[in-house]
């Protein structure tokens, strides 16, 4: 037989730093995921809306939805 000993395995403090390591990982895996929507999504979404508000002119939406008969208290002009 053998003489060498195997080393005795960590009982204490392991559930401590198993979640320290954990832990760190999940919140940079968070900060990265919010980093990510914010420049991929939201900010191109902004975007988008600022130049569709930009030159949009309402009365003009609301002329061409009226003479297609889309209300039904406003009646189009033409009739």
């Amino acid at each position: 037989m053998s003489s060498t000993l195997l080393p005795k395995p960590q009982m204490r403090g392991l559930l401590a730093k198993r979640l320290r390591f954990h832990i760190v990982g999940a919140i940079i895996a968070s900060l990265g995921a919010a980093v990510l929507y914010k420049y991929g999504v939201s900010e191109p979404r902004k975007r988008a809306y600022a130049d569709f508000y930009k030159d949009y002119d309402s009365m003009k939406d609301f002329e061409a939805m009226r003479e297609a008969g889309v209300f039904e208290s406003v009646q189009p002009k033409n009739s």
